[in-house]
């Protein structure tokens, strides 16, 4: 795996792939890597979700261990994380996750890795049709609550709603 600016996961001597565009953490990397505590820190996930990743084989390889035996993230393990995030936060099951993972470290998989993420994206766009069909009728409430409320309900602040909601 390889990261160029905009992040890219691609090409490495024991997982080549297509080069795919992805989400990129901006935390700078000592050459000796991030512990656990600085890779959870900087993505957000905690420290037992990165070690379950890790077990689960969502990772494309384990992290590496310094002399301790302590884990040692590099560059293109972030970025690989920074690829799962975001598939997960569209909505992607830790099955198809873990088989984008296990694809990626095949060479010749590109076709069965697009046919994974185009499934996927199918996925999204319905959850997206979906959550815009929402947020009309959500439109529609408020336009008809502040019918009935008359011009000072539009002058609520988003404090004021967050904490009458």
């Amino acid at each position: 795996m390889e990261c160029t600016p905009g992040c890219s996961i691609g090409p490495m001597a024991t997982h080549p792939a297509a080069t795919v565009t992805l989400p990129r953490l901006n935390i700078t990397v000592p050459e000796d890597g991030l512990s656990i505590g600085e890779v959870a820190q900087a993505t957000g996930l905690s420290i037992d979700t990165l070690r379950y990743y890790e077990k689960a084989g969502l990772l494309l390889d384990p992290a590496p261990r310094d002399p301790g035996g302590r884990r040692r993230y590099g560059r293109n393990d972030l970025d690989w994380i920074a690829g799962l995030i975001m598939l997960r936060e569209t909505g992607m099951s830790i099955a198809d996750v873990r088989r984008m993972a296990d694809l990626s470290r095949t060479a010749g998989t590109e076709p069965d890795r697009l046919a994974v993420l185009e499934g996927h994206r199918l996925r999204v766009l319905a959850e997206l049709e979906r959550t815009q069909a929402h947020l009309k009728a959500l439109e529609k409430k408020i336009a008809a609550y502040r019918g009935v409320l008359g011009p000072a309900a539009g002058a609520t602040t988003t404090t004021e709603q967050d904490t009458t909601a």
